[in-house]
């Protein structure tokens, strides 16, 4: 498989999030740019290169994930939904 490099600014890449992250799941590399100019590389990682524990430190590090024992957030009881909406509009988005 042949490695697809492209560029795209940052407008392109929040409205175009999605694909661009399906690309880079097939093996694409995306840069994205400001002005012209390479600020940052978005590409697909194994499982392999990140375990386990340094997710859940991504996690911590990034306040998604509180450390200490018995800090749960409390979080509002999900909507209801018709069953099979919630799948209908994840094909939807990835469509």
């Amino acid at each position: 498989m042949m490695l697809m490099i492209r560029s795209v600014g940052i407008r392109d890449a929040k409205i175009n999030l999605s694909k661009l992250l399906k690309e880079a799941r097939k093996g694409a590399e995306i840069f994205i740019t400001d002005r012209g100019t390479r600020i940052a590389k978005i590409v697909a990682i194994n499982d392999e290169e990140l375990p386990l524990a340094d997710r859940v430190r991504n996690l911590e590090t990034s306040g998604l994930l509180d450390p200490r024992p018995g800090n749960v957030r409390h979080l509002p009881p999900p909507l209801p939904l018709e069953p099979g909406i919630a799948q209908q509009y994840l094909q939807e988005d990835r469509s």
